[in-house]
């Protein structure tokens, strides 16, 4: 698949008001394709459609751009509170695009990490029990029996894991082994998660990589040249014989945009939540698929200290609470912002994540503190500056990102990513039967849905309603 390239020829978009007097483009020849979402997917397929020629308008519910790519840069440093790495750099479309656009990246390794319990270090005999455990775990999964869609994750292992534990304590540390090495990764209970497929989907080779400046830097370069009206709320994509009309909340005001087709690349969350009506109603099984995938919570806490107080040479900390799944990861971020400076980073993965959500800022806080006191001793300072999310509550994401529920399968992400007709097509991360839950997964689902987009849409007559006007490159 060929890689997306800057275009000098890329025009603004056009955005089309309900107010306006009927008229034509002033070109037949390049007409608009709307791509609803800003995020990696939808800057992805707006680069590519315009490589092809198709002059392209983007619209985003949010204030800024990125979607679940989400780069805080509120208080002068970067801050990654949404997606934090690429997984598996070699052949990966994103270590080209890093590249690309001069964003540093560092080498991270999940292995280099020190375990915890409330009162200091693990010990070595538990540590070596809990890696020894991941490694028959593993063992069985890869050579496990397929049991139907209906049966989970917790389900499929209940005999197994039975004999692994004969004490309490014995209990708590496969807790969070279970927890730390499948609900953060799925974000999601393993109770929730297809026993068979959960983890079916493909991955690239390689390392790991963060960004020391942060993971913007891959938004902002696909953003480049684009056209992006932000503040759009989409409410309605509707269907016709000549085109696709879509309605939109803009800050109370109701705007239309009419084109000849639409890519969709909002959040499967956004999808499951109903907000946005079709006409006409999306076809059974992408409904179904909608339905039956699952959309996942992993939320941060973003921590800065006047001083580390934690091991230098670590790239995470492991928790292991008595209460289950409690902040049981957190990431080094000293060592690995570019200035520097004494960071932490926290999870909470599926149903603790969704609790915590309901708490206060400061009673999110109390609760990180409280964590890290146990595993670093009494004395653990307040910080000085705190960024936390809420991804489950957020309107625009409902979730962090996809996962093969109970009851669903990848072919589920195939119906979900097939178009309609001629008219509507689909990206995002939950499209991508080969690498859900990703970013570059959202990346190439982006390219997939713009190749998808037929040459004759351009050859169409315009849209009736529609006008064009001439904006800059983002609109607020």
């Amino acid at each position: 698949m060929n890689m997306i390239t800057r275009r000098s020829f890329l025009r603004a978009a056009a955005a089309t008001l309900a107010v306006l007097p009927v008229s034509r483009f002033a070109s037949a020849a390049v007409d608009d394709v709307l791509v609803i979402g800003a995020g990696v997917a939808g800057l992805a397929a707006a680069n590519e459609l315009a490589k092809r020629g198709f002059g392209v308008r983007m619209l985003e519910a949010r204030d800024r751009i990125g979607g679940r790519v989400w780069t805080d840069k509120t208080a002068g440093r970067a801050a990654d509170l949404g997606a934090s790495w690429i997984h598996g750099v070699t052949g990966n479309p994103l270590t080209a695009l890093a590249t690309r656009f001069g964003a540093s990246t560092a080498a991270f390794n999940y292995d280099r990490m020190q375990r915890y319990v409330p009162g200091g270090e693990l010990s070595d005999s538990i540590d070596t029990r809990i890696d020894d455990w991941v490694d028959q775990l593993t063992t069985h999964l890869d050579g496990r029996a397929v049991l139907g869609a209906n049966v989970s994750l917790v389900t499929g292992l209940q005999s197994f894991l039975a004999d692994l534990v004969n004490t309490a304590s014995e209990q708590t540390q496969l807790d969070y082994l279970l927890n730390t090495e499948y609900e953060h990764e799925y974000a999601a209970d393993i109770a929730d998660l297809s026993y068979d497929e959960f983890d079916a989907m493909g991955e690239f080779p390689g390392g790991d990589v963060v960004f020391p400046n942060g993971y913007g830097q891959i938004v902002d370069g696909l953003a480049s040249g684009v056209t992006v009206l932000l503040n759009r709320v989409v409410t309605r994509i509707e269907t016709t014989s000549s085109g696709v009309r879509v309605t939109v909340n803009a800050g109370g005001n109701t705007e239309y945009y009419d084109a000849h087709a639409v890519v969709v690349t909002l959040p499967l969350g956004v999808l499951k939540a109903g907000g946005i009506t079709f006409v006409p109603p999306l076809p059974a099984a992408k409904q179904t698929a909608i339905d039956r995938l699952g959309m996942g919570v992993l939320d941060k806490i973003w921590m800065r200290f006047a001083t580390r107080f934690w091991p230098a040479d670590q790239d995470m900390f492991g928790y292991v609470s008595s209460q289950r799944g409690l902040w049981a990861e957190w990431v080094n971020l000293a060592k690995f912002d570019g200035s520097g400076a004494p960071l932490l980073l926290g999870f909470n993965a599926g149903s603790v994540a969704k609790n915590m959500e309901a708490l206060s800022d400061a009673q999110i806080t109390a609760s990180a503190l409280a964590a890290l006191r146990d595993m670093f001793g009494a004395d653990v300072p307040e910080p000085l500056e705190v960024r936390l999310t809420r991804w489950n509550a957020d309107p625009f994401a409902r979730g962090s990102y996809s996962y093969i529920a109970v009851g669903a399968s990848l072919d589920d992400c195939d119906a979900l990513a097939t178009p309609i007709g001629d008219r509507v097509f689909f990206a995002g991360e939950a499209t991508s039967r080969e690498h859900p839950a990703t970013v570059h997964g959202a990346y190439l689902s982006g390219l997939r849905a713009a190749e998808q987009v037929p040459v004759v849409v351009a050859a169409t007559s315009t849209p009736p309603g529609s006008q064009r006007i001439w904006l800059p490159k983002i609109v607020r």
